[in-house]
């Protein structure tokens, strides 16, 4: 049987990002059809959450044949699908690889980048998830402007925290987001590249990264060489399903992590076979420009 790393590594497909936390999941469950006045506690709307997200694991569609990584909140990784912990079902029952989501939120703004703020006990988190079968993590930070300190500020906590993750038999996702709005995104991707090269150069295992899709083409190509880099995952960052689709498909060797371009499309009101029929077609349309 195929191992998680070989899945990850060579795979065809995306990684689908089903890790909303507190401050997304309001947003998240809105798009979906369920507004605020149908919960009346944090319980209430993470239970929600859990049920859309056990929707859309257990459709026919969401398979390892083409969804070959899932990324999942700290809450999911301790629930169930069907009786059985998130992890375990990912793997044994659909042949996806999961991921736990590990950072807690992002520090103000400094120097044009926001790090991530203090993650507590972040070994014992990373002990649990290994424990659960848990192959990887990932952590998100921000980059808002094309300030070269700040960049390199952010990709060296990136780096740090990873080196400890990988410590723990866990292969990190290292995620130094930048914002897609922001008028010098080219200049802040370059910065971007030389600073992860620089830090991949200094890696002792492979870990994978999460990037914005660039603004030129096959941009991040020399880091998807790189033989430290496991894989180049890319988020949607707020352009819809069919923008980063497009873009992506100019990026070869990246595959999508998408996670509201994913939902895009699926509702509450839905009958098992219009949800079911809604997600296969997005998970073949991400699937393809992954593969292009």
């Amino acid at each position: 049987m195929v191992t998680q790393a070989e899945r990850m590594r060579t795979g065809k497909g995306f990684v689908a990002a089903l890790d909303q936390s507190g401050g997304s999941t309001p947003k998240a469950l809105k798009l979906y059809g369920i507004d605020e006045d149908r919960y009346s506690s944090e319980d209430e709307m993470f239970d929600l959450i859990h049920e859309m997200r056990a929707r859309i694991v257990k459709a026919p569609a969401f398979i390892g044949d083409k969804v070959i990584g899932a990324i999942l909140f700290e809450m999911t990784m301790d629930r169930d699908f069907d009786e059985i912990p998130a992890p375990t079902y990912l793997w044994e029952k659909k042949g996806v690889v999961p991921f736990l989501k590990c950072d807690k939120g992002l520090e103000d703004e400094a120097d044009g980048v926001q790090i991530m703020k203090d993650m507590g006990d972040l070994d014992g988190l990373l002990k649990r998830a290994k424990d659960k079968g848990v192959f990887g993590t990932k952590m998100r930070s921000v980059i808002n402007a094309a300030n070269e300190g700040g960049i390199r500020r952010n990709v060296a906590q990136q780096a740090e925290v990873g080196k400890r993750i990988l410590g723990h038999g866990l292969v990190p996702i290292l995620e130094p987001e930048v914002n897609i709005k922001i008028a010098d995104k080219a200049e802040a991707e370059a910065i971007l590249r030389d600073a992860l090269m620089e830090a991949m150069d200094a890696m002792d295992e492979e870990v994978m990264l999460k990037l914005s899709l660039p603004s030129e083409a096959d941009f991040y190509k020399p880091l998807i060489d790189h033989p430290k880099v496991m894989r180049v995952v890319a988020l949607s960052g707020g352009y819809s399903r069919d923008e980063a689709n497009a873009l992506l498909a100019q990026n070869h060797g990246m595959i999508a992590s998408f996670s509201r371009a994913l939902s895009e499309g699926l509702s509450d009101q839905q009958s098992d076979e219009e949800f079911n029929a809604t997600l296969a077609e997005t998970i073949d349309s991400i699937y393809r420009a992954s593969i292009t």
